[in-house]
């Protein structure tokens, strides 16, 4: 079985500060992978236009996920507490 690790080149950072749904930028034409870094708790949507709830993907603050994407998406930010 081989494993893996996310190799991405260094393109773009956004800072997405939230308390409701807020999305990014819409991502670059050559991007298909993302990493998040949370300081907080923190709901995710993607799409074309996303908008996260309190349902939507969880990643809790203090760490680091990955994520494929399709060009031209967007992710939503949402701090789950309005």
């Amino acid at each position: 079985m081989k494993f893996g690790m996310p190799v991405m080149l260094p393109d773009t950072t956004q800072a997405v500060t939230f308390t409701t749904s807020t999305a990014s930028a819409a991502f670059g034409s050559a991007t298909n992978l993302i990493r998040v870094i949370a300081d907080a708790d923190v709901y995710l949507a993607f799409g074309a236009a996303p908008t996260a709830t309190a349902t939507a993907i969880r990643v809790p603050a203090d760490t680091v996920e990955y994520f494929c994407v399709h060009p031209g998406q967007k992710v939503a930010c949402y701090d789950g507490s309005s």
